[in-house]
C-alpha cells in the first residue's frame, strides 16, 4: 500500500492560450516551485488548459444554430448556439428539460452540456466557450512522452474534469483522459481480509486520483490547474481512461 502520497498544486502557472507548449510550461512550473519528479510520480491537469493549449474554444457569434439545436433551446431554456455545439460534440441526449441538456458526449462521457463550460475562459467575458479535447487519453499520451525525455524519468498523466454524479449534490473531479498508469485496477478473483473471493470489485484508480487533486486545484480563480503526485504505488497493467467507460450494453440507465 503506498505511503505518505502528496497532492502538489503548481503556483504561478500563466494564462494559457493556444498552442502554448504544455510541456515546457510543466517543466517551468516544477522549477518555480522545487520540485522534482521521480519515477512513478502523476502529474494531474485540469482539462481547461489542455482544451486551450490545443485550441478548442469556439465564438458563439460563429454558431450558426439548426431547427433542432432551436428546438431543443426552448425546451431547455439555454442558448441556441450552444445547444448546438452540444449536439455537434455529442452521439446521444439523455435528458432534456428546463436548464439541464444531460447528453453522451463522443468520446463515451455522460455529461451535461457535453462539457462545454464559459468558466475560466478569456476571464469569463464574451461569447466564447471552450469544448473538450479531442481525444484526451491521445492528449495524455503525447504529453507523458514529451515530459518523460524531458525530465528523464517515468511519469503518468491524469486529465480531469469536474463531473456532476447521478443521486448526489456537487461535482466532483473525474479522469477524461490518462496515460502511463492503470485508469482502472481489476481485482475481481482476489481475496479480501477475511479470504472471501471479490467478485465485483474494479478501482476507477485515476479517478481517485483526479478527485483528490481536485482540492488542491479548486473549482474557482485558484489558478492552479497543474497538480504533482507523488507517493502513489500500484500493481496493474496500465489502462487509459476509456477504461473507465461502461459500455453501452452494460448500461443500466440507457
Amino acid at each position: 500500500m503506498a505511503q505518505g502520497i502528496t497532492y502538489t498544486a503548481l503556483q504561478g502557472i500563466k494564462h494559457i492560450q493556444p498552442g502554448d507548449d504544455l510541456a515546457a510550461i510543466v517543466q517551468d512550473g516544477l522549477r518555480r516551485n522545487a520540485l522534482q519528479a521521480r519515477d512513478g510520480d502523476v502529474l494531474v491537469l485540469a482539462q481547461k488548459i489542455v482544451s486551450k493549449a490545443e485550441g478548442r474554444s469556439v465564438d458563439l457569434s460563429s454558431v450558426q444554430p439548426s431547427p433542432h439545436a432551436l428546438e431543443l433551446a426552448q425546451i431547455v431554456k439555454k442558448d441556441a448556439r450552444l445547444v448546438e455545439l452540444v449536439l455537434s460534440e455529442s452521439t446521444d441526449i439523455l435528458r432534456a428539460i428546463p436548464n439541464v441538456l444531460i447528453v453522451r458526449h463522443r468520446c463515451g462521457y455522460v455529461m451535461a452540456n457535453a462539457g462545454i463550460d464559459h468558466s475560466n475562459v478569456d476571464g469569463g467575458v464574451g461569447d466564447r466557450v471552450l469544448l473538450l479535447p479531442v481525444d484526451a487519453d491521445a492528449s495524455a499520451a503525447v504529453l507523458r512522452e514529451q515530459l518523460n525525455a524531458a525530465l528523464g524519468c517515468e511519469i503518468g498523466i491524469v486529465i480531469s474534469d469536474s463531473f456532476g454524479r447521478p443521486w448526489r449534490n456537487g461535482v466532483v473531479n473525474v479522469a477524461l483522459g490518462s496515460a502511463g498508469l492503470p485508469a482502472l485496477i481489476d481485482r475481481r478473483g482476489e481475496r479480501d481480509m477475511y479470504g472471501r473471493t471479490l467478485e465485483v470489485t474494479q478501482v476507477a484508480y485515476a479517478d481517485a486520483i483526479a478527485a483528490a487533486a481536485g482540492l488542491a486545484m479548486g473549482e474557482g480563480a485558484e489558478g492552479t490547474p497543474l497538480v504533482l503526485v507523488q507517493g502513489l504505488a500500484w500493481q496493474a497493467p496500465e489502462r487509459n481512461a476509456q477504461s473507465l467507460i461502461r459500455p453501452l450494453d452494460e448500461d443500466l440507465f440507457k
